[in-house]
């Protein structure tokens, strides 16, 4: 397998999967359908152009967190077409530092979206189009499974990872594999995520802790 690496470092960054309405979320470290999204863009291909995004739908996607960021609230005046003016609230992630890695054993096609990148058909942003990067985006490409990767070249301070579950393993269900960009009718498949600090080789387990405190 090859995983390449992506740093994803910016001022501001905002990856949401559950946002609806007036309050647009983020969660604490990007999302895959926000990061094909940007890989998408690269590569040119359009919204509409389901085929396309297939390929990348099928990568393994993972998350180092190099630096977590802090959590910040924007109030935004919506005009619609009709109707009066409101106030939305939109969170960001303020000066936080990922690297994404996207595993495949198709090392072209990895090859493909690295030299995208390095010269971007659409612009790149980290989940809002309020949210450039900052630095270059492209990495490596490296030979090794998703995890490996990310370990390996984790710097003193990284915290953790989040990565796409392997057959078999536990984890939480997101609604976060993007099926269609196209904004009349967006699309979303479902994927297992865990999580583990780095240092420990386990998942954490936040009620395993507090069970051994309960029965202590």
């Amino acid at each position: 397998m090859s995983t390449l690496l992506l740093r994803l470092a910016g001022p501001m960054q905002s990856w949401g999967t559950d946002s609806r309405f007036d309050i647009r979320r983020t969660g604490r470290e990007p999302s895959k359908s926000g990061v094909l999204g940007l890989a998408a863009a690269a590569l040119g291909i359009r919204r509409r152009d389901k085929e396309a995004l297939r390929p990348l739908a099928e990568l393994r996607f993972g998350v180092r967190v190099d630096r977590e960021g802090s959590m910040m609230r924007d109030f935004h005046t919506a005009r619609p077409a009709k109707g009066s003016p409101y106030v939305t609230e939109r969170y960001y992630l303020a000066d936080a530092v990922f690297v994404a890695g996207l595993e495949s054993g198709d090392r072209g096609l990895l090859e493909r979206i690295g030299q995208a990148l390095r010269a971007p058909a659409f612009p790149l942003y980290l989940g809002r189009r309020s949210c450039p990067p900052v630095g270059r985006v492209f990495l490596e490409i490296v030979e090794k499974p998703l995890e490996e990767a990310l370990r390996t070249t984790a710097p003193p301070g990284a915290t953790r990872l989040v990565l796409d579950a392997e057959p078999g393993e536990g984890g939480g269900l997101i609604r976060d594999v993007p099926l269609s960009f196209d904004p009349a009718r967006r699309e979303y498949a479902y994927r297992r995520v865990t999580e583990r600090y780095l240092g420990s080789d386990a998942e954490h387990n936040p009620m395993a802790e507090l069970e051994d405190w309960i029965c202590t």
